[in-house]
């Protein structure tokens, strides 16, 4: 047999950050300058979104057999995926360091999670997918226990650990049986062979069934979404960060390559099935949301309500819903780093900022810092002028072309019942009086900078989000054409 090389070029970044992660090991392992690690990792996003810029072409290219793409799609995700990283890095150095977290562990981990969601968002067949997000999850679960003296923390891994396992079981069960339908693995080969007509519907169904619960798992969205507060409670806040927000876009990206890539002639069969998750996502984690007094598991159950609304975008089976989601992911990225990005901010002097009654009254002592949580409470409520608000309209207008008017009008009930909660969090901000024992914060100028960048860009984006939106327009009319 001769074996030919395959073309590089498409996975170049991929192989980038690998070998820069093994870099920053050895580096670590060797000199043990915590601050050498923080830096080549920030050297490392620079140069791996340097060249997904250089490398990109108009052309869908393919790579490794065809089990590796490389399109525009994959490109705008990727240079997502390493801001949202490269903020998760800058906001949670101070954390960690005064938690004596600042370790190379926690570099090295978050490279090979950036890793395993590039390999999600560019594979184009489901051993590949598959491998991407063991890759990622594997990485996050060590991430969730890295502060191996807090019981909370361990106890948050296990559960994470034992729900992703139940989760892949679920992926690989519904791969099976698809494939001994199909006889194949690869997206477009599955796709052709579905839209040909398979010679059990029965079978075809059940396979979908465990598919999109694995899917669901993976999205943390009902009735899938268990371990989402715990492990968002439990983990450390600058893990909790990470974990809220650059995974989510590796998701969008395997719900997208399996669902429309690979399955779109069965649309029909999982539509419904979308629906009924994204509905009871909207109804529990909008409801559950209220009843929280701890900021993190409020924004775990916000997470679920939006990834809610991200299925929905998916469900409508269309190019503006598909279109619409990948603008309500980035969207939600954006805020979410803020919002947790803030939290890890106020955690200083030993104390975790993560009770409600920790925000009372900081207007009082910080405005700034006070401001910039009510710009994201706003966006995230989906109020104007903020980015927020035109992520969930779109994500409606797509459901009302696409002839689903019953579910718009469900998602802008609880959108409705969803302001509560964020409301409140701008009620204490503002209108409470601080707690008697609150001490002053440090200054951390990067920090504190790129919050100020993270707030005013939600703000710039609802007011001119025009840009943004042609530009995740172009990038699914070159994935999809």
């Amino acid at each position: 047999m001769n074996f030919s090389m395959p073309d590089l070029m498409p996975a170049l970044p991929e192989i980038f950050v690998l070998a820069m992660s093994c870099v920053v090991l050895l580096a670590d392992a060797f000199t043990r300058a915590r601050a050498l690690a923080y830096v080549l990792t920030l050297a490392t996003l620079a140069g791996a979104a340097a060249i997904t810029v250089f490398t990109s072409v108009p052309q869908v290219q393919y790579t490794f057999g065809g089990q590796f793409v490389d399109d525009a799609m994959a490109d705008v995700l990727k240079l997502m995926a390493y801001i949202a990283t490269a903020a998760v890095v800058i906001y949670s150095r101070p954390y960690l360091a005064a938690r004596d977290l600042f370790k190379g562990e926690f570099f090295v981990l978050a490279l090979f999670a950036l890793l395993g969601m590039m390999v999600m968002i560019s594979a184009n067949h489901f051993l590949v997918l598959y491998v991407g997000l063991e890759l990622l999850s594997l990485s996050l679960y060590a991430m969730v226990a890295l502060q191996r003296e807090s019981a909370r923390a361990t106890e948050a891994a296990m559960k994470y650990f034992v729900l992703g396992a139940l989760a892949s079981g679920f992926l690989l069960y519904g791969m099976s049986l698809l494939y001994g339908l199909t006889g194949t693995l690869a997206l477009p080969e599955l796709a052709e062979a579905v839209h040909a007509g398979v010679r059990d519907d029965l079978v075809l169904a059940f396979g979908l069934v465990f598919v999109v619960a694995g899917l669901g798992f993976k999205l943390g969205v009902a009735p899938f979404h268990m371990w989402v507060p715990d492990i968002y409670q439990g983990a450390p806040t600058a893990v909790t960060l990470f974990i809220s927000s650059a995974p989510k876009l590796a998701a969008f990206a395997f719900t997208m390559r399996i669902l429309v890539d690979g399955l779109h002639p069965a649309v029909d069969d999982w539509q419904g099935m979308l629906a009924v998750m994204a509905v009871l996502s909207l109804a529990i984690g909008n409801l559950a949301a209220i009843m929280q007094t701890n900021i993190k598991r409020m924004l775990a159950y916000s997470t679920i309500s939006h990834m809610g609304f991200l299925l929905l975008g998916i469900l409508s089976g269309t190019f503006a819903g598909y279109t619409a989601g990948l603008f309500y992911v980035i969207a939600y990225v954006l805020m979410s780093l803020g919002a947790f990005g803030l939290v890890t901010y106020l955690s200083q002097n030993g104390r975790e900022a993560e009770n409600l009654d920790d925000f009372k009254g900081l207007n009082q002592r910080y405005p700034w810092l006070a401001a910039l949580m009510a710009i994201l409470m706003f966006s995230m409520a989906g109020i104007p002028p903020f980015v927020g608000f035109y992520a969930k309209l779109s994500i409606l207008q797509a459901l009302v072309g696409a002839g689903l008017v019953w579910l718009a009008v469900v998602a802008v009930l609880f959108s409705l019942i969803g302001a509560f909660y964020y409301l409140r969090v701008v009620k204490l901000l503002y209108f409470d009086a601080p707690a008697a024992d609150a001490a002053p914060l440090r200054r951390v100028g990067d920090a504190q900078a790129l919050l100020t960048v993270n707030g005013l860009g939600v703000l710039l984006l609802g007011i001119l989000p025009q840009p943004l939106f042609a530009l995740c327009s172009q990038a699914m009319q070159m994935t999809l054409q």
